[in-house]
């Protein structure tokens, strides 16, 4: 915990004013549309019709791990966020202010990004390999602002992460096993019946 903690305030203090309004917005969902455009683009060349039900069960991965993180593990652990520790009352940098809720573990934003990046990597790998790495890359520097304005440690972002890769990759599974090999051809590679 201790380390955790030393982690937070070093990471937490690498900051200037600029960087500040950086992480403020890449902590929101807005500056991300372009990115979410790309991604839709990608599964409706890939899959065709068949998006909508990639789309789907997107919702479905945010979802899970927005209420496994914020309504499960955050009452269950009750771990304060940094900004609220009395211990670090002094020592947080918020450029954005305080966040509404008390508890921080597990972090709803690693979990959500990651559990999209998981899905969406398995989803689209086989006709982008490089998918992976633009996906991980968004999900670990959206997470990261978490740290930056205060309102989490690396730790959750650490637990957040696991559980999201784990739940984003469980609902890959039965999206496999539902749809069996029809999400792993082209549609326009498809002969008609």
């Amino acid at each position: 915990m201790e380390i955790d903690t030393q982690l937070f305030l070093f990471l937490n203090k690498l900051h200037t004013r600029w960087l500040d309004t950086v992480m403020v917005s890449i902590t929101e969902m807005w500056p991300w549309i372009p990115f979410y455009i790309v991604l839709l683009f990608m599964v409706f060349k890939h899959y065709g019709k068949r998006g909508w039900w990639i789309l789907l069960a997107v919702g479905v991965v945010i979802l899970c791990s927005d209420q496994l993180s914020a309504h499960v593990c955050k009452p269950l652990f009750q771990r304060l966020r940094p900004c609220f520790n009395p211990d670090l009352e002094g020592l947080v940098h918020l450029p954005k202010g305080l966040p509404g809720g008390r508890y921080g573990f597990v972090s709803s934003h690693a979990a959500n990004t990651f559990a999209v990046a998981a899905f969406l990597t398995a989803t689209l790998r086989k006709n982008n390999k490089s998918i992976g790495w633009w996906l991980y890359a968004w999900a670990l520097v959206s997470s990261y602002s978490r740290i930056y304005i205060g309102v989490h440690y690396p730790g959750d972002i650490l637990a957040g992460a696991a559980l999201g890769i784990l739940i984003g990759l469980i609902i890959w599974r039965l999206m496999k096993l539902i749809f069996k090999d029809h999400l792993d051809t082209r549609p326009w590679l498809d002969t008609p019946k």
